[in-house]
């Protein structure tokens, strides 16, 4: 089954003649698989990329080093400036973004498991929001789960002025 929000946002690349890439870490691909399931998805997708190391965000998105050292690749500043090397790299009009903790180890008090930062780039802007989900819920789903905040979120962003609910 395909999310409605992903359906009516693919629709609008395809009418608009405008391209997303994505950039993922803690959802390994998966966002990437979701656009690509929609039919005619050669159209709009650009390029995706698994950022999943520190050393791929810097290397690929140019993160630069001091941002992963100083707030961690699970934060605003690192999802803020995968957008823009993402941004950067390809071209793309539209850069969609996560790095979080799927879980269910690897959590801290600051940072726990279920926590995502999104970055969505769209008309020359780059907009990060920062999600907790619940820890408990198994990685498999956590992963989905983060794609659905990815796509919800960048629906808002670009098509909620646009599109009603």
């Amino acid at each position: 089954m395909i999310d409605g929000k992903l359906k009516k946002l693919c629709k609008y690349l395809a009418e608009n003649n405008l391209t997303v890439a994505t950039s993922e870490s803690c959802t390994g691909g998966l966002l990437s698989s979701r656009f690509t399931d929609i039919s005619g998805s050669s159209d709009f997708v650009k390029l995706n990329f698994v950022t999943y190391a520190n050393e791929a965000k810097e290397e690929i998105l140019g993160v630069p080093h001091e941002v992963l050292s100083s707030f961690g690749a699970v934060s605003e500043e690192c999802a803020y400036n995968m957008a823009k090397g993402l941004r950067e790299k390809t071209g793309c009009d539209i850069a969609i973004c996560t790095t979080g903790i799927a879980g269910p180890t690897g959590g801290t008090k600051e940072k726990p498991v279920g926590l995502i930062f999104v970055s969505v780039y769209f008309n020359e802007n780059i907009s990060v929001k920062k999600f907790v989900l619940p820890s408990f819920i198994p990685r498999k789903i956590m992963k989905f789960l983060f794609t659905q905040t990815a796509i919800n979120f960048a629906y808002h962003i670009i098509l909620h002025k646009i599109l009603p609910e």
